[in-house]
């Protein structure tokens, strides 16, 4: 398996480093360089990376900035990322983004290669799970424990500050995990959850009623926002003579 890499980093040597450490390593191909977030974000608009090695301070827009607008695309899958910086503080803000790792400055090629393992056994495990039939289930952090949760279960994923609420048929609380609603939208079926909402992703299988831009899930009614008005209206029409 070979992993698109990009690198981003204002400092020319730290750059340099982590370049020259992605060339050594098999499975890695350096696509590009930047020093520049904006730059990169650019690049990344046009094509495929699998894997982003970031820089957290940076001038322009911080790694942290640009892995929240990352986060925030509409129907595109964004690279992982391994977060690369000489503050410790960050690391926490670094999970909550969903980054595979942190490389703490200054760090050597043992390190970087353990931070690349990890990438690789992530995009191992993602191709494993596309080349197979789908799962009727999923695992979500809950707390100190995976807890596992029928598919058929899930009536909704709502978005709640550093979390999801995974709403969940006859249960009067949801459960709350640590990830994003972005990471859900790529981790569950796209032939039976929508997202319908920058809050909400919905499950096709249990809508009760439609009215207009607002679908009724039993538990709750939620708009249908105008930036994801088209792909709902997509979904519907086949029911509309």
């Amino acid at each position: 398996m070979k992993i698109k890499c990009v690198v981003v980093d204002d400092e020319p040597l730290a750059l340099d480093l982590v370049c020259n450490f992605v060339n050594k390593t098999g499975f890695l191909v350096l696509e590009e360089k930047f020093d520049s977030a904006l730059d990169a974000l650019s690049y990344i608009n046009g094509h495929e990376v699998d894997l982003m090695f970031l820089d957290i301070q940076m001038a322009d827009l911080t790694g942290m900035e640009l892995a929240r607008v990352l986060e925030g695309r509409k129907g595109k899958q964004s690279p992982k990322i391994i977060f690369t910086t000489a503050y410790n503080q960050f690391a926490i803000e670094g999970y909550k983004v969903d980054a595979l790792d942190y490389l703490l400055k200054p760090f050597g090629y043992e390190e970087f290669l353990n931070a690349s393992q990890k990438a690789l056994k992530y995009f191992e495990k993602q191709t494993v799970t596309n080349q197979t039939t789908a799962e009727d289930y999923i695992f979500l952090k809950v707390e100190y424990q995976l807890v596992k949760v029928m598919l058929k279960d899930i009536v909704l994923v709502e978005g709640y500050k550093d979390y999801v609420k995974v709403h969940l048929v006859g249960k009067n609380a949801p459960l709350l995990s640590l990830t994003t609603l972005k990471s859900m939208e790529e981790l569950l079926p796209e032939g039976q959850f929508m997202r319908v909402h920058r809050s909400f992703i919905i499950s096709l299988d249990q809508i009760i009623s439609i009215s207009k831009s607002t679908v009724n899930m039993g538990i709750m009614n939620i708009s249908v926002s105008e930036g994801y008005k088209e792909g709902f209206l997509q979904f519907i029409n086949k029911w509309i003579n």
